[in-house]
């Protein structure tokens, strides 16, 4: 019971850390940022590149999602314009998860983070403007990682009830069931940032092989789509075509990526 409490408040954590730090990413870019989006959107390479960029700041592909959806639906974007800052956010997307993978587990920043949070609290009380916002954006940092080494060591024992007959298989059915698991996940945090990061934690402990991570992976792909959507509905028919063609493009690298996983 402790472990699963110590794991839904990482969980927590993480959440609250990536929703803070966005949102102070996000005031500190302002108009700026949608002003610059507009502009280095006029081919598609550069929209893909805007896209990227943006959500990797933002660590929110669901926000620039909605955020390009709401342009097409305004006039400051055309249809083509906007398939490339969509696509763009899936590769910006990946950001945290090469952090968690390369900085979280190997660096183990979680203690050196609750030191830094407090410093960081100092500057958000006790000051404003700039430093307060740089101490809303390393709080929230901290707080990511603090959950990250929640997650860690509520996951440590997983390995004794997540075994092979509790999991599905690594057949087509089973990554079928994986990638489902991975969507409703998804949909329900509303952050597949934060989701892949637990099944990173899940890798790492050793207590999922690396396809069935992979194939909940490429569902929280899928799943990432349902926020653009959502934005979409009663929408102009540009704004509805970009989100539906945002989610053909992520089932389209779901249709791709599963042969592919079994065969490598």
């Amino acid at each position: 019971m402790s472990e699963t409490l110590t794991a839904l408040g990482g969980i927590g954590l993480f959440l609250l850390g990536m929703k803070i730090m966005t949102e102070a990413l996000r005031e500190a870019a302002g108009a700026n940022l949608r002003r610059r989006l507009a502009r280095f959107t006029t081919t598609p390479l550069r929209g893909v590149v805007s896209g990227a960029v943006t959500t990797a700041v933002i660590q929110s592909s669901s926000a620039t999602t909605v955020m390009t959806v709401g342009f097409v639906g305004a006039g400051l974007l055309s249809f083509p314009q906007a398939l490339g800052v969509i696509y763009g956010a899936n590769i910006g997307t990946t950001f945290t998860g090469w952090i968690v993978s390369l900085v979280g587990f190997k660096l183990k920043l979680g203690a050196v983070a609750k030191g830094l949070l407090f410093v960081a609290s100092l500057a958000l009380l006790l000051s404003q403007g700039l430093a307060a916002r740089i101490g809303r954006i390393v709080a929230g940092f901290c707080l990511l990682f603090i959950g990250l080494d929640m997650m860690q060591e509520s996951m440590s024992g997983a390995a004794g009830w997540i075994t092979p007959e509790r999991v599905p298989g690594t057949g087509l059915a089973g990554m079928l069931a994986m990638a489902a698991l991975g969507l409703a996940v998804t949909v329900v945090m509303q952050s597949s940032s934060a989701a892949i990061a637990v099944v990173l934690v899940l890798l790492n402990s050793g207590t999922l092989p690396l396809i069935q991570a992979a194939a909940a992976v490429i569902g929280m792909n899928l799943g990432t789509t349902v926020t653009a959507l959502i934005a979409a509905i009663g929408g102009s028919r540009a704004m509805q075509q970009t989100s539906i063609a945002n989610l053909q493009f992520n089932f389209g690298t779901m249709v791709i990526a599963f042969p592919i996983l079994k065969w490598i």
